[in-house]
């Protein structure tokens, strides 16, 4: 096992693009760009993480610790989209935000080094 993998960060990163997958298998028709967006913006934030934990000094792993922060209030962005459309019901929606706020705290922590 790499040392992101072991990171908690990385791993409830992991659970949120389940979540995300199981989110847009149900979407109805129509909302494909919505849906490759959200996929997009959680598999980001994954690959960042581990970019980030391979590099050599701080302020470089911070910088793509940074770019996963932003990739996962993006994702948040898009779950709001989605309640708003109503697509998507409110309890995982809530579970998608509360996995998301957590990533956020930890990756805000893993910026200021």
């Amino acid at each position: 096992m790499l040392s992101f993998q072991r990171l908690d960060v990385y791993q409830r990163s992991i659970q949120f693009l389940v979540l995300a997958i199981e989110v847009i298998a149900k979407l109805p028709r129509g909302h494909a760009d919505l849906a490759s967006q959200l996929r997009s913006s959680a598999q980001s934030t994954i690959a960042n993480i581990a970019e980030g934990a391979g590099r050599r000094t701080r302020a470089d792993a911070a910088h793509h610790y940074f770019m996963a922060r932003g990739s996962a209030m993006e994702s948040a962005a898009h779950l709001d989209v989605m309640k708003a459309m109503a697509i998507l019901d409110e309890a995982r929606y809530r579970e998608g935000i509360d996995l998301l706020e957590s990533v956020v705290a930890m990756l805000t922590k893993m910026c200021a080094g």
